[in-house]
């Protein structure tokens, strides 16, 4: 049976090709503007020319330079930007780690404690934020659609989440063209990345969300259908749009309301980049097909529907489909050019397993997945047979 839930999202999503001329239209003239971005691609690709010709007159202050994986110790140099300069409003111009980056430095500017207590208690924030919107350059998390960021404190090595009501972006301009100018790898990403964020919130158990299933395997079809081509022809914007779409889907918050959720192949995945430093979607296809095997029972009325619907097996038993969906998802992994082992990134694999069950141990998460079902002793089975 479903459960009760509310549903709110405010964003307000400006999607399509030459979209971001419309800047000027959704920030007041008079507001004095952050504006937060990665490494340098936006200059390569026009983008930078494009925004800043859009908001041509505007008081702007820049700040480069976030990491794929935001770190606490370079947003804090933004923050305190902000409080210098008393800057209203953030414009994050970048992929998913710049608008998570905006999300934290939204939350920490008016914030008075240690910033890093609202990673570590993974703060709910519900006030008292700066506002910010966004433009899109890699499809990928959904942060341009959700409240959720993910940061990481450099000092200790830790890749934290958290969230809340005030953490949407008050718009995200989203134009596929961007797509055209990502690197292989990035596009990779991008796909495995919504992938994986459809299926934390679907593969669990049947609970009678009927609507929220076919919503989820739509995606998820979607991604299989579309994925691959799209890596192998960027150009193209029909593909370009519908993968951009289906990344802000995947995690904008409808699919999972009313259903049972899982996040741990997530949790354990962003402990393997706070270690490693690899990618955040090349974690996550080392840990998920491990994950579905050492819960396989669990999840194998969910594997084998998803093995149905999604993949059109047929004309066997449940767990044999239940198996084979397993190996369709590795394949298409495998398709997309992601390496399905730890070995592949480091050759210090040697006592990861116990690594990441020590750190889970000591924030109290000891019990991940739908209804706790992934304990950390099987944290340490999936990490073993991930390496």
């Amino acid at each position: 049976m479903m459960q009760n839930f509310q549903f709110y999202n405010p964003t307000r999503i400006i999607f399509g090709e030459g979209q971001i001329a419309t800047l000027n239209t959704l920030i007041a003239p008079e507001t004095r503007i952050l504006l937060l971005y990665g490494g340098g691609s936006i200059f390569k690709n026009g983008i930078y020319d494009q925004v800043k010709t859009a908001l041509s007159g505007y008081d702007i202050t820049e700040f480069g330079g976030v990491e794929a994986n935001p770190r606490l110790e370079t947003l804090m140099k933004a923050v305190e930007i902000i409080r210098q300069e008393k800057l209203d409003f953030i414009l994050a111009v970048g992929g998913g780690s710049v608008i998570d980056g905006a999300k934290f430095i939204s939350a920490t500017v008016n914030y008075e404690g240690d910033p890093r207590e609202i990673l570590r208690q993974r703060m709910s924030i519900k006030s008292n934020t700066l506002p910010f919107g966004t433009v899109l350059t890699l499809p990928a998390t959904g942060s341009e659609m959700n409240s959720g960021s993910v940061v990481t404190i450099e000092e200790t090595k830790e890749k934290l989440p958290f969230g809340g009501p005030a953490l949407f972006p008050k718009f995200s301009v989203c134009d596929p063209r961007v797509v055209v100018s990502l690197p292989q790898r990035q596009l990779q990403n991008g796909v495995v990345d919504a992938f994986t964020h459809v299926m934390e919130q679907y593969l669990t158990y049947p609970a009678g969300g009927i609507l929220q299933d076919r919503l989820a395997e739509g995606i998820l079809q979607t991604l299989v259908e579309i994925g691959p081509q799209v890596v192998a022809n960027p150009g193209d914007y029909t593909l370009a749009a519908n993968l951009m779409w289906s990344c802000s889907l995947a995690l904008n918050g409808l699919i999972h309301r009313g259903v049972p959720t899982d996040w741990a192949t997530h949790m354990i995945g962003h402990e393997l980049t706070a270690l490693y430093d690899i990618d955040h979607a090349r974690t996550l296809a080392i840990i998920l097909p491990h994950l579905y095997r050492a819960l396989f029972d669990e999840k194998k009325a969910k594997l084998a529907q998803y093995g149905r619907r999604v993949w059109g097996l047929d004309g066997e038993n449940e767990e044999q489909i239940a198996h084979k969906a397993i190996a369709r998802t590795e394949a298409f992994l495998d398709r997309l050019g992601m390496d399905r082992k730890l070995s592949a990134f480091t050759s210090d694999t040697a006592g990861t397993a116990g690594t990441i069950v020590e750190r889970f141990q000591q924030r109290g998460w000891t019990k991940l997945g739908e209804n706790g079902i992934v304990t950390l002793e099987k944290v340490r089975e999936i990490v073993n047979v991930a390496l």
